[in-house]
């Protein structure tokens, strides 16, 4: 049986930042440099964001990130589950434990960037009722992303 604790944690976590390097390996194995986009840790900004590490049995298996792009909308960034743990449901439960922090934040909009070469990040936004828009921000012209939101 699986323990899934879902945590908030600082933008300098151990874990999180272990988390997210194997998704950049992950995704460069997918996708040239250029189609991926990560998080400047140096940057101010990343003080607004919120970042949650996924532990089953106390072991680290998946991240995700929100950062603020106005009053009613965040962005999901670095969405990751480690492949030995995927189709147990993780992510799914990183996603609920997500729309209701950035619910409890009084945010009512995501949107987030994925790409044609993650078909199973396809399918898992679209069954949580995510719909494609229009490219924004970083992503409007690469050829790599595919841009979805849903309105809580």
């Amino acid at each position: 049986m699986r323990n899934l604790q879902i945590k908030v944690v600082c933008p300098d976590n151990k874990d999180l930042l272990t988390l997210i390097n194997e998704l950049d390996e992950e995704l460069l194995i997918r996708y040239p440099k250029e189609g991926i986009f990560t998080l400047d840790f140096n940057q101010t900004k990343i003080n607004t964001a919120t970042f949650v590490v996924a532990y089953s049995n106390n072991i680290p298996v998946g991240c995700v990130a929100i950062l603020p792009m106005s009053r009613e909308c965040v962005e999901l960034k670095r969405f990751f589950v480690k492949k030995a743990h995927r189709g147990k449901g993780i992510a799914s439960e990183i996603l609920l434990f997500m729309e209701s922090e950035i619910k409890r934040q009084g945010y009512s909009v995501i949107k987030l960037e994925t790409g044609p070469y993650q078909p199973e990040s396809l399918h898992l936004y679209k069954k949580f009722g995510f719909f494609e828009i229009e490219k924004f921000g970083e992503y409007i012209n690469s050829k790599y992303s595919i841009c979805l939101e849903k309105k809580l």
